[in-house]
């Protein structure tokens, strides 16, 4: 097994994340909770996993806290049930007896509201540990890094940082989050960097076949039955560069699909030749539409979601609209099709 060590995530000297800040923070204190967004994917579980593992590794008390319970698709990567849910798992008291909250993943009060009122109340120093474009004022501390690929490699890179090295258990989580944010390694953000990363998960014991049959071989005919709905009404636009598809609840109702089954569906529209641009509009069981952007061409992802009050990266972002669907699919449409004129 390589040592971190010997096999550094990053050139520190190019980083624009302050890692020695980031280890002052971490040695001068003993209790922590972690946590990340709704709805939240490979990225979010696994490199909010990985590094509570990281800081129990070094005699750190940590407690990884949310306030909802984990999509079942997704309850591999915490076998070991480490993942707390507020209220239920975890007392009000317990939560604010904290030295350190640490945000990873988003920095977004909208993906917050599971721990808005903890994070606003609370008296223990914040950390927000992300690679998003943009996000809220927490008043927290931020270590940053835009143009990396998934929190997960910033994750590896607090790892170096602190000397810790990679057990199996890490890397598999690290590379269900790196492999996940970067399409299974087929976005442009999957650089040379991406790979080696990723071979060095490898080295440290994560399995890709494994952890591959886990992701995308665990489907249920519920799912596969949505897919194909929501298929079957893509339409396509601006001479099928653009291509656009949505869900209903009485989608999820007819299939019996849960929420989390919409994952990735966004990405399978790519599969359309000629498409450049993909749109697809998912209604909440609360209510309103989440929407998921994706781009290959000049379309900057996170500035179209930024006028729906959400954000992301270039090639992908997200943003809610609480609005009847007939109207936010218009909405959404007309800032899509001015993006990538």
């Amino acid at each position: 097994m390589s040592k971190t060590k010997d096999t550094p995530a990053t050139n520190p000297t190019t980083s624009p994340i302050d890692w020695p800040r980031f280890v002052e923070i971490v040695q001068a204190h003993r209790r922590f909770l972690l946590t990340t967004h709704i709805r939240p994917d490979c990225d979010a579980l696994g490199s909010t996993l990985a590094m509570g593992a990281i800081l129990e590794s070094l005699g750190k008390d940590v407690s990884i806290v949310v306030g909802y319970d984990v999509p079942a698709n997704l309850r591999w990567i915490d076998r070991g049930g480490k993942i707390l849910r507020l209220g239920k798992d975890i007392s009000d008291e317990e939560v604010d007896a904290v030295d350190v909250l640490m945000v990873l993943d988003t920095s977004a009060w909208a993906q917050l509201s599971h721990l808005e009122d903890v994070i606003r109340r609370t008296k223990a120093q914040k950390i927000v540990l992300d690679h998003h474009v943009n996000g809220d004022e927490l008043g927290a501390e931020e270590f940053r890094d835009r143009g990396a690929e998934a929190t997960g490699r910033l994750v590896v890179e607090a790892a170096d940082a602190l000397g810790v090295e990679l057990t199996a258990e890490m890397a598999a989580r690290l590379f269900a989050a790196i492999s996940t944010d970067t399409g299974w390694f087929r976005f442009p953000s999957a650089g040379s960097d991406c790979y080696r990363l990723a071979g060095r998960l490898i080295d440290a014991g994560a399995s890709p076949p494994a952890i591959y049959a886990e992701l995308y071989e665990n489907e249920t005919l519920a799912r596969l039955r949505l897919i194909g709905r929501t298929m079957a009404r893509a339409e396509t636009d601006l001479d099928s560069r653009l291509i656009y598809t949505w869900i209903t609840r009485d989608d999820f109702d007819a299939t019996g699909a849960a929420p989390t089954d919409s994952e990735d569906v966004v990405n399978m529209t790519y599969s359309v030749s000629g498409t450049e641009g993909a749109v697809i509009l998912v209604e909440q069981p609360e209510g309103g539409f989440k929407v998921s952007f994706r781009s290959r061409c000049k379309m900057d992802c996170s500035e179209v979601a930024s006028q729906f009050g959400g954000g992301g990266h270039k090639a992908a972002a997200g943003a809610m609209v609480h609005e009847p669907l007939e109207t936010a699919r218009s909405r959404v449409l007309d800032a899509v099709r001015q993006a990538m004129r």
